[in-house]
């Protein structure tokens, strides 16, 4: 699992991470935003961890995984090497796993219950961490009018947020940063990232320290970053869409 890459495989990246930075930089004067306010995630679920130790010499810094168990040994094959990496976990994430989750990860996107806060905020406590947490929120029109927490890939209705936001807040271990969503499937990105938006000001109005606004994958970051985004998720942008392993 630690073999390095390839000089082929690292030429690769250089330009995918050179291309998803001119992107990034494009969207950010199209806004008339710095890049500055930007941060690049680069989600590296069941690509090598080769890759995340090219990319890492290229200058990443953010590395996001979706499951608990591919990312355990990753973190430690990183650690090892001294990388000073800074994990994000932005999966859909299981009570059980919350113990592991807390001992490596700087911030989790994907907050949706209150079972999950208590349960992160009592590891984060056990491990002596402070852990960042956002609240994702689910945009899909079928749960914009609800207050419980939505099916699918996630995510907590719109009217849920505040509460949610408050027991992070209030929750020792925890620190709330800020939300997170993705934009609905089959719809334009924009309106979804623009009311992901106003839900964040929301939030922020209570707790002005939760300035993060994660949104924008590999086909809608320009969207995401002209609607506030501050953490963009780059996954086939920057990793390829070569078949994909870990070993």
């Amino acid at each position: 699992m630690n073999d390095p890459p390839d000089q082929e495989r690292l030429a690769e990246l250089a330009a995918s991470l050179a291309a998803v930075r001119a992107s990034i930089a494009a969207a950010c004067a199209a806004a008339g935003r710095d890049p500055a306010e930007v941060t690049l995630i680069a989600v590296t679920k069941t690509f090598p961890v080769s890759d995340i130790m090219a990319l890492a010499g290229l200058g990443v810094i953010d590395v996001g995984e979706n499951k608990d168990q591919e990312a355990v040994p990753k973190v430690a094959v990183c650690d090892a090497a001294g990388l000073g990496l800074r994990w994000h976990f932005v999966g859909q994430l299981q009570v059980n796993k919350a113990a592991s989750v807390a001992r490596y990860a700087h911030m989790v996107h994907s907050v949706d219950r209150g079972r999950l806060v208590t349960a992160l905020g009592r590891r984060a406590s056990e491990a002596g961490r402070v852990l960042r947490c956002l609240v994702q929120v689910s945009l899909d029109p079928a749960d914009a009018a609800g207050s419980g927490p939505a099916a699918g890939r996630g995510g907590a209705a719109p009217g849920q947020v505040p509460e949610l936001a408050a027991q992070i807040a209030a929750t020792e271990g925890l620190e709330l940063a800020g939300v997170m969503a993705v934009a609905p499937l089959g719809q334009s990105a924009r309106p979804a990232y623009a009311r992901l938006k106003e839900i964040a000001e929301t939030v922020r109005a209570d707790y002005p320290l939760a300035q993060v606004i994660s949104a924008g994958m590999s086909g809608d970051l320009r969207e995401a970053i002209a609607e506030g985004a501050t953490h963009v998720r780059i996954g086939t942008a920057l990793l390829g869409g070569r078949r994909a392993f870990v070993r």
